[in-house]
């Protein structure tokens, strides 16, 4: 079929109600998802649309084939307007959140490091118009450094900026992750705002827990169809047979460092921004064998403790800190301390610039590095083999780790965090841009890990409703 897309508000074969309408499409590219061949879909100026789809089901693929990202090798598209596509509909998602604050760098070194943030441009560079800073509450933030920003408030700059080019939709993929309560509630009012300015909306989740209020329609992925939807008329399905998981730990590592008592102790420890205190008198010890929630809004200072926890933040060394049984810069190096935690988070997927494959992220959690510089040994090639049959993932060892989902990012990157069966785990929102049944996975995992003797879980997230039952312990800021 040939290659077919039209634009212009002047083709009367148009609806005054259309949008846009895709059909059949199939794009120039080597991934070609069998649910695109039959699709036919017909947005409606006023409707806002939830896609909704497992990770790596193609919501992302079909939102950039929509945008014009894309050249057909067959089907087409019609839009209602005169500006080309590209111009007209703009997609923002978390990487574009956080790639606004500068990540080039290592992003805990850099956002926690008084002389690298020198160079990290304020806020008032990039917003000097008066209307945007009023609507997004903006006036407040102008003297931020874009660094030390909350994930809500990078989202609210990101809106205010793709506002600039006055588009006629915007997409936004995941746009909660990383959001507290309140963060969440706020977002859902500039999508209201952004609605009744006319602008077309659409969202991309993999949950039906993330579908933001305001929608009206459903587009739902399945493996070889789409199914359209009213909002009202969709039933969400449910994770049938639910897998039942146990994880071989003899195929990991033996660990030589279950030996420490006290795994952090903070003595009175103050967090001070451009005098201003963010966090003062913080007492918290871990011991050997306790699991973790820490709890606390954006800006609350969660990052900072975990900056301190993994090495990453240079402030830790004038702190009373203990780091498993040793008082912080009395001669570890910071891969003394490192070697024995797993870590992962929302905006880790970032480091990775370079186009290295997914089995080389995973391994490299064996040296602690972002690239792999070094020879991996039999064991560490059969444990990675493992860990890709253990999340259900086998399909994308060879696969570039900066061409699959965010979805499927997060998964390689939670059993990266694994991969040394570490003394301490650190998992900071580990569900959020994760389908039901990924979640289920992970939890899984998450609590064979905890079953293990003398392990060590900080578990932070937003999401009460998230916390392994297996944690007993909670620290709220």
């Amino acid at each position: 079929m040939d290659n077919y897309q039209s634009y212009g508000r002047n083709n009367h074969s148009i609806s005054k109600k259309h949008f846009l309408t895709l059909r059949k499409v199939v794009p120039c590219i080597h991934n070609k998802l069998p649910f695109l061949r039959s699709l036919f879909w017909k947005i409606n100026k006023g409707e806002t649309w939830s896609i909704i789809g497992k990770n790596g089901s193609g919501k992302t693929l079909l939102a950039k084939i929509a945008a014009g990202k894309y050249s057909l090798a067959g089907g087409e598209i019609t839009y209602c307007f005169s500006e080309k596509p590209e111009k007209a509909i703009k997609i923002i998602s978390v990487q574009s959140v956080y790639s606004l604050a500068d990540f080039c760098k290592s992003y805990y070194q850099q956002r926690f490091n008084h002389t690298e943030t020198d160079h990290s441009p304020l806020v008032t560079d990039l917003f000097c118009f008066e209307q945007i800073k009023q609507i997004f509450d903006i006036e407040k933030l102008m003297s931020n450094k874009l660094i030390h920003l909350s994930s809500g408030e990078l989202w609210k700059l990101l809106i205010a900026g793709v506002l600039l080019e006055h588009p006629s939709m915007i997409i936004f993929d995941n746009p909660f992750v990383g959001l507290d309560i309140n963060g969440r509630r706020q977002l859902n009012e500039i999508f209201y705002l952004l609605y009744k300015k006319g602008i077309q909306l659409i969202f991309l989740t993999p949950s039906c827990n993330d579908i933001p209020s305001l929608t009206s329609h459903i587009l739902e992925i399945n493996k070889s169809s789409a199914s359209t939807f009213k909002t009202s008329k969709w039933k969400p399905q449910k994770i049938k047979n639910k897998e039942i998981l146990s994880v071989d730990w003899h195929l990991f590592p033996p660990s030589i460092f279950n030996n420490s008592k006290v795994i952090v102790k903070m003595e009175n420890i103050d967090i001070v921004y451009k005098k201003k205190t963010i966090l003062q008198n913080i007492n918290w010890e871990i011991k050997r064998n306790e699991k973790w929630a820490l709890l606390g809004v954006n800006g609350s200072g969660k990052s900072t403790l975990i900056s301190y926890i993994c090495a990453d933040n240079p402030a830790s060394y004038n702190k009373k800190l203990i780091l498993f049984d040793r008082k912080r810069g009395t001669g570890e190096s910071i891969w003394d301390i490192k070697k024995r935690i797993g870590f992962t988070s929302p905006e880790m997927h970032l480091y990775y610039r370079n186009s290295i494959t997914c089995r080389q992220v995973i391994e490299s959690g064996f040296f602690d590095s972002v690239g792999l510089w070094h020879r991996r040994t039999e064991q560490q090639t059969i444990l990675t083999d493992y860990l890709f049959d253990l999340f259900r993932i086998d399909f994308l060892k060879n696969c570039s780790f900066l061409r699959i989902s965010s979805g499927e990012q997060r998964l390689i990157l939670f059993a990266r965090a694994l991969v040394k069966n570490p003394e301490l785990l650190i998992l900071d929102e580990p569900f959020h841009g994760l389908d039901d049944e990924n979640k289920h996975r992970c939890l899984q995992i998450i609590e064979a890990y905890n079953k293990q003797p003398n392990k060590s879980l900080i578990f932070i997230t937003h999401q009460p409703e998230e916390i392994p039952p297996s944690i007993n312990l909670f620290f709220h800021l």
